[in-house]
């Protein structure tokens, strides 16, 4: 045999080799196989009925077999028509649309789009009281950033009642936030989330082609005259990537950049089509940061954005997050702590390779602050703690926040 037709042997045996390597009987028993649930038998009411452990488990066993397999190709488009649609005005009052006419409606409102524009995309059904309540939080917390005046005064009568009064949180009731700066803007919600009735649905949720609708909406809010640098595009979980793909549909068709997409927890997506990239990530805008909380669970361990900030480093879920929807979720009430007037900087970070690092101040960098205050020039990935129960933020003392690992930083 000549030497082409060995080497040509090697390479084959080689190849034969890789590919039964990547069988999922070589990595999960015939029994582990045999249990796991397809899509039709997952529900988010029974990932939500499992302890943390058991419920990340199931979703890496799924994504880990439909990767290998690549059996699953993304299928479900949900209609323009039948995505629900709320713009939030300062005032609390809502104006109910769909994604096919939002644009429109908005317009209409009075001094729609002259200042700060948040649109944010869930991608959770709000049919639990966890996800709710995170979706909650942060409609609160915009309201108070955009009616910040009405806030100011509401508090100096409080103070004129009474120095004693009993709170709920100290997410609402943070002191800083009467001497805050004045924002205002306008909130839409693009309710995806509502649309992901099933988990069968979620999983296979075509993101490019869903993210092509949203992105020519945004195509006709700036068309419309409102500058893309002033739009801020929030995505949740499997909508992170509904973002970053409506941001690449934007890109292409003005030659433009949005201004700042945020991920909140991005998903595992469990559908994909061979030979085609596709998920958040840098360059989707001029800034992406992006929170992992169940990086190990539901969420993509993957860098996704210009900066990915790690609380509590990669894990299943944060601390206090008992099941694996609560800990997607924690990334949503992480970022509406920060939206609340005075709470911009109750999440100090540190560039670290991992909490390891960071809990023996060996980390690099200066000081930044995860959420809503982040600053643009950041890049990498970044390391910090925060509280099982609200507030989360761990806020450093102001002399720690301007001299960490022996070096003194402008704040």
């Amino acid at each position: 045999m000549s030497l082409r037709l060995c080497l040509l042997a090697c390479l084959v045996a080689a190849a034969c080799a890789s590919k039964s390597e990547l069988k999922p009987t070589n990595w999960l028993s015939a029994n582990e196989l045999e249990t796991t649930p397809s899509l039709n038998d997952v529900s988010f009411q029974r990932l939500e009925s499992m302890p943390l452990q058991k419920g990340a488990q199931l979703v890496e066993k799924m994504y880990h077999i439909a990767q290998i397999n690549n059996e699953l190709t993304p299928s479900f488009v949900p209609s323009a028509s039948n995505i629900p649609v709320r713009i939030i005005k300062s005032n609390g009052d809502r104006v109910d649309a769909k994604l096919s006419n939002y644009v429109e409606k908005a317009f209409a409102q009075p001094g729609f789009g002259q200042d700060e524009v948040t649109i944010v995309l869930t991608g959770l059904p709000q049919t639990t009281p966890t996800i709710k309540k995170a979706m909650q939080k942060l409609e609160q917390a915009y309201l108070q950033r955009y009616n910040l005046q009405e806030q100011q005064k509401h508090a100096l009568h409080q103070q004129h009642k009474s120095t004693e009064y009993e709170s709920t949180s100290s997410e609402e009731t943070a002191d800083e936030w009467k001497n805050a700066q004045t924002i205002s803007g306008d909130l839409i919600i693009i309710d995806l989330g509502n649309t992901l009735t099933t988990f069968q649905r979620y999983a296979l949720l075509d993101v490019p082609a869903t993210g092509a609708m949203v992105g020519h909406t945004l195509i006709e809010l700036t068309n419309k005259g409102v500058p893309q640098e002033i739009i801020h595009l929030i995505g949740q979980g499997i909508s992170a990537h509904v973002a970053g793909a409506a941001g690449q549909e934007y890109t292409g068709h003005t030659g433009h950049k949005l201004r700042r997409i945020t991920g909140l927890d991005p998903s595992k997506m469990l559908a994909k089509r061979r030979d085609y990239l596709v998920g958040l990530s840098r360059g989707d805008a001029d800034f992406v940061d992006v929170i992992h909380t169940s990086s190990l669970g539901m969420g993509t361990s993957m860098r996704c954005g210009d900066v990915d900030f790690y609380p509590n480093g990669p894990s299943q879920g944060t601390p206090g997050s008992e099941n694996v929807i609560e800990a997607v979720v924690r990334a949503t009430r992480y970022f509406a702590e920060s939206v609340r007037p005075g709470c911009e900087r109750n999440f100090p970070a540190v560039a670290a390779k991992s909490l390891k690092q960071y809990k023996q101040n060996d980390g690099f960098g200066k000081r930044a602050y995860m959420g809503i205050d982040v600053d643009y020039d950041l890049q990498g990935d970044y390391m910090l703690e925060v509280n099982a129960k609200s507030p989360f933020g761990k806020r450093a003392p102001a002399q720690k926040q301007i001299s960490y690992h022996g070096q003194r930083h402008e704040i």
